[in-house]
């Protein structure tokens, strides 16, 4: 992804925050965020899904950002310490916590627009005129300061960034209508028969979660909806459809500068989701760039040792196809194809691994065979465990997706290491 050249003033990005949304409990992902928030689960071997939007923010020069945490928040909060703590305080620039405190009333985050509404205080001490709203589960990578510029050239109130999905996969997120000049004219979250986009039987304009508020204006409007007894006080639900009548709301469409088309944008936010977002990134041309220069995605990384791969006892060497192993991983005489294997991860002799994602700190003993599989953070498979190969087995024990991905947690392989025993 390579840097454009901008006409929008670089005033407004300093007058921009960032708030990006990290407390939703993330249930559609089983046991991956059984001890996480959704946030910080692990993408890509050595990514947490967190790292896309804050490195987008640093990358369009807003650098004043502020993350919104609630449920099981302590593994993100050590994520953020450890890697987003090269911005400089004095420079006003930061990324910092925002927990959920109570500070407004004596209730936690009742929904996106109440998160928001509960910081009004320490927002209106940043002094802003624009507030960039973020989602901090979702992978892409973007330029906000085309949004931006857009927000200002139309005198928006609102700006939404939006990308065409299939239609049949639509009723999951927002969808709008918009007419000739982008300004939305429906919207409704979720919908059961979800309209499809002017021009197109197939397609329909999806909400990205992402927003642009001039900032009285938000302030105006999370003023109104906190006092609205009725609301769920949520952006996609109640916030926006009330706004579209009334307001100056557009829509920004997210498309790669190159080709003109949709960009890469993806919901991580189900199981299978998460794998066939996994599984993408194997392709020849993945259109996720991760190996772009112009656009790094920023992490913290431990110090782990190279990865090696090596015969086992029987000689038997590792093999890897088709695959991305990240630092401190040990194939010995192992077998893998088209997965995904992070930090940390040993694999025993004469194991066959395909289609798998394998979180850190995983081990796996010899002899075993494990297909379609997502293998969550420092499970210790034994010997000749097979996964993946009969699913009305794995249902007795894990979680079995609608396309048939199998969930391995260490509570739910405890479970039947217990039964075996």
């Amino acid at each position: 992804m390579r840097r454009s050249v901008y006409n929008t003033p670089a005033s407004a990005c300093l007058e921009t925050i960032a708030l990006v949304l990290a407390g939703g409990a993330g249930t559609r992902l089983k046991s991956l965020t059984q001890k996480h928030a959704k946030p910080a689960v692990n993408f890509a071997g050595k990514y947490r899904t967190i790292d896309f939007s804050l490195t987008n923010c640093v990358h369009s020069s807003i650098r004043r950002i502020s993350i919104l945490t609630q449920y099981k928040s302590h593994s993100l909060n050590t994520h953020i310490q450890h890697g987003w703590n090269f911005l400089r305080h004095e420079l006003n620039e930061y990324v910092e916590l925002l927990p959920a405190q109570q500070r407004v009333k004596s209730e936690w985050y009742a929904g996106t627009a109440d998160a928001v509404f509960q910081n009004i205080d320490i927002i209106a001490e940043q002094e802003p005129r624009y507030v960039l709203i973020l989602a901090g589960d979702h992978v892409y990578k973007m330029d906000y300061r085309d949004m931006l510029q857009d927000h200002i050239r139309t005198k928006a109130s609102l700006t939404i960034g939006c990308v065409e999905v299939p239609l049949h996969k639509a009723r999951e997120f927002g969808v709008m209508e918009i007419d000739t000049q982008n300004r939305i004219i429906g919207f409704e979250e979720k919908p059961a028969r979800p309209k499809p986009m002017r021009g197109s039987s197939d397609q329909a304009l999806a909400s990205m979660g992402i927003y642009v508020f001039s900032w009285p204006f938000l302030r105006e409007v999370l003023q109104r909806d906190a006092e609205d007894s009725t609301s769920s006080h949520d952006f996609g639900k109640n916030i926006i459809p009330s706004l579209i009548a009334t307001a100056a709301v557009f829509a920004h469409s997210f498309r790669d500068k190159l080709t003109g088309r949709a960009g890469y944008w993806r919901d991580v936010g189900t199981i299978d989701g998460y794998f066939d977002a996994h599984m993408e990134l194997l392709e020849t041309r993945s259109s996720l760039e991760l190996f772009d220069g112009h656009w790094p995605v920023l992490t913290y990384q431990p110090q782990l040792p190279p990865t090696q791969f090596t015969h086992d006892d029987d000689g038997k060497h590792g093999v890897v196809y088709d695959s991305i192993v990240c630092d401190g991983c040990l194939v010995a005489g192992a077998q893998v194809k088209h997965s995904i294997i992070s930090s940390n991860v040993m694999i025993g002799g004469d194991t066959q691994i395909e289609n798998a994602i394998l979180l850190p700190d995983v081990e796996i003993g010899r002899h075993c065979r494990l297909r379609n599989v997502i293998v969550d953070r420092g499970c210790r498979l034994p010997e000749r465990t097979v996964i993946g190969q009969d699913h009305a087995h794995d249902r007795r024990i894990y979680h079995v997706s609608p396309a048939g991905v199998t969930v391995v947690s260490a509570e739910l392989l405890e479970i039947e290491i217990g039964e075996v025993a």
